[in-house]
């Protein structure tokens, strides 16, 4: 029975002669068509060749729609807006920090017109993009100079390369940091071509251990802030201002890399997590962080330290490939600007507002929604304790206490619940905790909580 519905299967050349294929052809491009075709029938051969299924009607309006539909999903982007309802602020799958409305009126207005990235207006002659955020990060983190590129990967990269060359880098057994999708230090040292050279031991490093290391091929000291673990226990290592004297003293160059680049003090979260200005103070001749992180930014690379370093830096090949575009430079720009006084960046910049966002509040916003929730038909909404988290390697040992929603579907296990809320529009990324599906508002604004409400009772539909 199935060789004979088989030999029924049209050729796709055929069928797209059809009145249904003629259609869909112009609607969509024919390659479009061609390809989402051969994907059906190659799905309905496979069927009847293992001895199930039945041959669909091709030819029926029913058919022409479905592969409408699919065309149509495909001209869809895959990059969508998502509702981050997990409770990780800094959320790396989720595109990490969500950006202030000025940040994002700032990237419009230089996307939709001409700028002056690299132009002074001053002097009518060509200008450096550099400048642009530069006086904004010697400001706030009183480095003498600045320079930001693509990511803190490329910042180290580019650091290292410029400085070292493919002279030694003593680095801490015990920094040597792995950050999402398994890149980790030794690779980033690796690939600039400087030596790593490892000192001391996963839980132990003394100053003692950074000075016998040192050689005549020696041309940084790396010593990285460990923002997304914490070593505790029988631990030792020096502080800033001994590497730093040290340093000095031997004519080399002190880089630390901070990862999440704080640039306001969070003790009142009981965080104890340095600020680019600390380390500034603390001796360190370079300072690399992340802009999208405790920032609270675009994706960015940022420098800060001496301004011969910074030069050198600026001077070097590789700055070119790795230089910020004009969007993410405005973004940063602008969300610099929310540090500066009269803006209080805590409640401007949207990592800042969000992890400082009291239990309390949540609570409140979190019992409206679950009223609303729990009307829906087969749905159970309820209240419960919980923890958020900052995320994106920051703030590792910080849990947030929150108020979160749990939510039961009659007849649905928490994975299905789960996957139909990915599946809504807007998706709806949540947690699974405790066998059932949790809300964390901590990452919902407010704006959200209708459209929130709206996906959560398509996807029960």
């Amino acid at each position: 029975m199935s060789r004979e519905l088989l030999r029924h299967l049209p050729a796709v050349n055929t069928w797209l002669s059809s009145e249904q294929g003629a259609a869909l052809c112009a609607e969509y491009s024919r390659a479009e068509v061609v390809e989402v075709m051969r994907s059906h029938l190659a799905r309905i051969r496979g069927r009847l060749t293992n001895g199930g299924g039945e041959l669909p009607e091709l030819a029926s309006e029913e058919y022409t729609s479905l592969l409408r539909a699919e065309l149509l999903d495909r001209r869809s982007s895959s990059l969508k807006p998502v509702i981050n309802a997990t409770g990780i602020v800094i959320h790396t799958n989720l595109g990490r920090a969500p950006l202030a409305d000025e940040a994002i009126e700032a990237m419009a207005q230089v996307a939709r017109d001409y700028s002056n990235l690299e132009y002074d207006l001053t002097d009518g002659t060509r200008g450096s993009r550099h400048t642009h955020a530069a006086r904004l990060l010697r400001e706030l983190t009183g480095a003498e100079a600045a320079l930001v590129v693509n990511n803190c990967a490329a910042a180290v990269v580019l650091a290292l390369r410029a400085l070292a060359g493919s002279g030694e880098v003593v680095v801490s057994r015990g920094e040597l940091i792995e950050i999402g999708g398994s890149f980790r230090m030794p690779d980033v040292i690796a690939q600039s071509g400087a030596r790593m050279v490892e000192v001391g031991t996963t839980n132990r490093t003394t100053i003692g251990d950074y000075a016998q290391a040192l050689t005549e091929h020696t041309r940084v000291l790396l010593t990285s802030h460990p923002s997304n673990y914490r070593i505790v226990g029988f631990t030792a290592r020096p502080t800033l201002g001994e590497l730093a004297a040290l340093a000095k003293e031997r004519g080399v160059v002190l880089l630390q890399d901070l990862g999440s680049g704080c640039l306001r003090p969070l003790e009142p979260l009981g965080a104890a997590e340095p600020t680019v200005s600390e380390s500034i103070v603390g001796g360190a001749d370079i300072v690399t962080f992340s802009g999208d992180k405790l920032l609270g930014g675009p994706q960015a690379g940022i420098v800060v330290g001496r301004s011969a370093l910074i030069e050198k830096l600026q001077r070097h090949p590789l700055a070119r490939a790795l230089r910020i575009d004009k969007l993410s430079l405005a973004a940063l720009t602008a969300t610099l600007r929310l540090y500066q006084p009269p803006h209080d960046p805590y409640a401007r910049v949207p990592v800042l507002r969000m992890i400082t966002e009291s239990k309390t509040a949540i609570a409140r916003r979190a019992a409206r929604l679950a009223k609303q929730l729990g009307a829906l038909p087969g749905l159970t909404a309820s209240l419960m304790d919980g923890v958020s988290y900052a995320g994106g390697g920051a703030l590792p040992m910080n849990e947030l206490p929150t108020k979160i929603i749990r939510l039961e579907a009659a007849g649905m296990g928490a994975v299905a619940l789960a996957a139909k809320l990915r599946a809504a529009s807007p998706p709806v990324i949540t947690r699974i905790w405790k066998d059932a599906v949790t809300l964390d508002l901590r990452t919902v604004p407010p704006s959200q909580a209708r459209t929130l409400l709206d996906a959560v009772r398509d996807a029960l539909a």
